[in-house]
C-alpha cells in the first residue's frame, strides 16, 4: 500500500541525518489572494531504505523564528532575575545548558542554532516515488481536506448525527464528500476566472439569505427574489449562472 505520512520531525530517529542532508531544495511559489505568495521548497532524502520528503515553508519559518526570539528574550529576563521556575518547562529547557561556574543555567547558543534549522520545516515519510514537490502538495491537500470536513460539519450543522444503520453512515459520508468535491470545483472555477474564493462563512450566509417568495394580490401572482449578498455575483459569474429576475410574474392559478 502506498502511503504518505507526516512525522514528528524533531523526534524522528533519523532526524539528525535528515536535517543535515546537503541536497538542494527544489523551490515552488504558490500565488495567494491579494497578490501575496507562498514560498515553498522540498527535497527527497533516503536513509536506510526509507524515503523522507523534507519540506519548508518560508512564511512559517519567519513565524517560528519570531516566536523563538520572543521566548529567548523572556527567558533571558527571567534568568537575569535568578528565577529558576521556568526550568521545569520543557519548551524552554531545550534552549538551556548547565554552567560549570556562575549561574546554574544559561542560554546555549548551539541549541538555539540547532533549533533554528527546523524553522518552517516539516517532514514526510513515503514509499512512493512521487516528485518531492508533488508529495508536499498532496500532503498539503490532505490538510485542506481535513479542514474542509471540519468546516462542513460546523457550518452546515451536520453534527452530531447518530446513525443506526450502515446505509445511513454511507449516505452521511457520501454527502460530506460530495460537498467537498463541489467546494473544490467552485474554487478551481473561480481561480480559472481569476477570482478569489470568498470567505466561506460569508458565502454560506449570503446563500442562506438568498430566497424567493410567492405573493398574490388582486388575482395576480408573482415571485419576488431577495437581493444577493456581495459574494453571490462573483460566484455566479464563475459558474456561468444567472439569477432569476427580482420580479417574475406567475401564471394565474386555474379555477377548479
Amino acid at each position: 500500500m502506498d502511503y504518505l505520512l507526516g512525522v514528528r520531525e524533531r523526534t524522528l530517529r533519523e532526524a539528525g541525518m535528515v536535517i543535515e542532508d546537503d541536497g538542494a531544495m527544489i523551490p515552488l511559489v504558490r500565488p495567494r489572494a491579494k497578490g501575496r505568495e507562498t514560498q515553498l521548497e522540498a527535497k527527497a532524502v533516503e536513509i536506510a531504505g526509507r524515503r523522507h520528503i523534507v519540506c519548508r515553508n518560508e512564511e512559517r519559518a519567519a513565524e517560528d523564528a519570531a516566536a523563538r526570539a520572543a521566548i529567548l528574550d523572556s527567558l533571558a529576563r527571567q534568568l537575569g532575575r535568578g528565577d529558576k521556575a521556568l526550568i521545569g518547562n520543557a519548551g524552554l529547557r531545550r534552549y538551556l545548558r548547565i554552567t560549570a561556574d556562575g549561574p546554574a543555567f544559561a542560554i546555549d547558543p548551539e541549541r538555539v542554532e540547532a533549533d533554528a534549522r527546523w524553522d518552517g520545516v516539516f517532514v514526510l515519510r513515503t514509499n512512493t516515488r512521487l516528485h518531492p514537490l508533488e508529495a508536499m502538495m498532496r500532503y498539503r491537500n490532505l490538510a485542506a481536506v481535513e479542514r474542509a470536513f471540519a468546516l462542513a460539519k460546523a457550518e452546515m450543522r451536520t453534527r452530531p448525527i447518530f446513525h443506526r444503520t450502515d446505509a445511513a453512515i454511507r449516505g452521511h459520508i457520501f454527502c460530506t464528500f460530495l460537498a467537498l468535491v463541489l467546494r473544490k470545483e467552485l474554487a478551481d472555477r473561480m481561480t480559472a476566472n481569476r477570482r478569489t474564493l470568498p470567505e466561506w462563512n460569508r458565502l454560506v450566509t449570503d446563500l442562506a439569505d438568498l430566497s424567493a417568495v410567492a405573493v398574490e394580490q388582486n388575482g395576480r401572482r408573482a415571485l419576488l427574489r431577495t437581493a444577493p449578498g456581495p459574494t453571490i455575483d462573483p460566484v455566479c459569474r464563475s459558474l456561468g449562472l444567472v439569477l432569476p429576475p427580482v420580479f417574475q410574474e406567475l401564471p394565474t392559478a386555474s379555477m377548479a
